[in-house]
């Protein structure tokens, strides 16, 4: 009953247009909901059980306000979309100003584009089978799901830009003030700005199959040209030496291996020789697998890690779990991979999930954004007078192997770089760049 109640409030959810993580979250609060009320009949519940349910999440420990709020936003998808109930669900006072909006992107308490549709349930409710389509060519040519997310969240705000006009209907004029409004009064970067246009160019191009125009003459900002932020090898140290147990593991390998942080929680046991020294990434940026070193100062607390991943295996496989999660062609071709040791995630989530769609209990990789607070808990202990994040731990992981007199083709083979002008970009940390110059002022 619970496996039908989820796949049938995820199926309900992806109709009205939410993306594919918004509905899971949704999906997550209303089975929570349903077990608050011990068995009772969801269809009957009234407005003070949610409310009951809404307070009780707001003295929760670890609950933030925008989740109170996102739960809020499910309970009312739950009895308004899915019930089909008028039902008003009680106002939380979580605060969600400055908050991103699940499916538009937008900042709560700036101009949105939604004051001139009415809401964005109205927005993917009359352009369904369009966002239909849109993930459909985007999966077909195997865009990443991040970039999916992007390019969705992108034509809603077009299309809530012109009020929910048909694409078709708005041609080359209506797309280069939408782009000049970004530009102009919007204030984006130019990086925000390029996304946008690309985004919107695929959906005339391979959804609407319409000719979306030249855009040559619309202001553009200037692109800026940042320098990596790295630490000095001291500061990797007095870094690493606040975070602990896992996490210390993973930015160790984002230290010593140069990995991106996906490409670190994502790897499986198979990706990781002991023997050669090495880690193998996977389907790394743009498709692409690379090898990498693997640092003999973390090679032990890896294997010990392992040991224990290995013991929770194989409690999932006692417990009846159906493995891990796996691309679905690669399932496909070899269906007891799920439950194979060498394909289990090298850093697992400590819970199980459903998997919605078929509903499987697996077992996911851990969330990286655990990671990404740690090392900023950790640079705030360590009083670091930088900026800090995980992909400084690459930057440094390049900057020092330059330091240390290693080739620049190299590092551009180690941290996957198809152009070797964007590895050049390191050289400008160096204490001895280039012809090493010193400066006439110690001379």
């Amino acid at each position: 009953k619970v496996n039908t109640f989820r796949a049938a409030c995820y199926d309900a959810a992806l109709a009205s247009g939410l993306p594919e993580k918004t509905a899971e979250w949704y999906v997550n609060w209303a089975q929570k909901f349903a077990i608050s009320m011990k068995g009772r009949k969801l269809r009957s519940r009234s407005v003070k059980d949610m409310g009951g349910f809404l307070k009780g999440l707001e003295v929760q420990k670890g609950i933030e306000p925008w989740q109170v709020d996102q739960a809020r936003k499910a309970l009312s998808f739950l009895y308004r979309d899915f019930f089909k109930l008028n039902v008003r669900v009680p106002e939380s006072p979580a605060k969600t100003k400055g908050k991103v909006s699940e499916v538009t992107g937008l900042k709560g308490g700036e101009p949105a584009f939604l004051d001139r549709i009415g809401s964005k349930t109205q927005l993917y409710e009359k352009h369904e089978r369009l966002f239909r389509q849109l993930r459909a060519e985007l999966r077909t040519r195997h865009y990443s799901f991040r970039t999916e997310q992007a390019y969705k969240s992108w034509v809603g705000r077009f299309l809530g830009f012109h009020k929910l006009k048909n694409p078709a209907d708005i041609g080359p004029d209506g797309i280069r003030d939408f782009l000049d409004y970004l530009a102009q009064v919007r204030n984006v970067s130019a990086g925000t700005q390029n996304q946008a246009l690309n985004a919107i160019v695929f959906l005339y191009d391979q959804v609407v199959k319409a000719d979306p125009g030249t855009f040559d003459d619309f202001l553009r900002a200037k692109q800026p040209k940042h320098l990596p932020e790295a630490l000095t090898k001291r500061e990797v140290q007095r870094l690493l030496q606040n975070l602990r147990d896992t996490h210390y593991l993973i930015a160790g390998l984002l230290y010593g291996s140069g990995l991106r942080l996906m490409e670190c929680v994502r790897l499986r046991v198979k990706d990781v020789d002991f023997e050669r020294h090495q880690v193998m990434v996977r389907d790394g940026k743009g498709q692409k697998d690379r090898v990498t070193v693997l640092p003999e100062r973390f090679t032990s607390l890896l294997k010990d890690h392992l040991k224990k991943v290995r013991k929770l295996f194989k409690q999932d496989m006692k417990a009846g779990s159906d493995g891990v999660s796996m691309w679905p062609a690669l399932e496909r071709k070899y269906p007891n991979a799920s439950k194979e040791w060498i394909w289990q995630y090298v850093f697992p989530a400590t819970r199980l999930f459903v998997d919605v769609e078929s509903g499987k209990v697996r077992r996911h990789h851990i969330h990286e954004s655990s990671l990404q607070k740690a090392v900023r808990a950790a640079a705030r202990k360590a009083d670091l007078p930088k900026r800090v994040t995980c992909h400084t731990l690459r930057h440094s992981f390049a900057t020092h192997l330059l330091e240390n007199g290693y080739d620049i083709r190299t590092v551009q083979e180690l941290l996957g770089h198809a152009d070797i002008s964007t590895t050049m970009i390191y050289t400008h940390v160096l204490n001895k760049p280039g012809l090493a110059v010193k400066s006439p002022a110690d001379s």
